[in-house]
């Protein structure tokens, strides 16, 4: 192998790490979580850590006769994206088991 293909090799080797850490990156700059599975992928937004309101805890609570917690804006109105994963049909020669 010559040094010209090796180094395309381990370029196109490394992609997928990096994508993965601009991936990470980007979801940790706009503040949200992922959770994926066979079903859905899902995209959730977290309080900051920078707000001056909650101070990283998304909420404070409320006094009362009956306290409950009330979200901070920081995170509470922003949306949560999910997108449904088409189901994957079971091959038809196949035992269900």
């Amino acid at each position: 192998m010559t040094g010209r293909r090796l180094r395309t090799v381990l370029l196109f080797a490394a992609l997928p790490a990096a994508a993965a850490g601009a991936v990470a990156i980007a979801l940790k700059a706009g503040h949200r979580r992922l959770y994926a599975d066979r079903h859905r992928i899902e995209l959730t937004p977290q309080p900051r850590r920078s707000c001056p309101d909650c101070r990283g805890d998304g909420g404070w609570w409320v006094d009362g006769a009956h306290p409950e917690m009330e979200a901070c804006g920081c995170w509470a109105y922003r949306p949560t994206w999910r997108l449904r994963l088409l189901p994957v049909p079971a091959w038809p020669d196949e035992p269900p088991f």
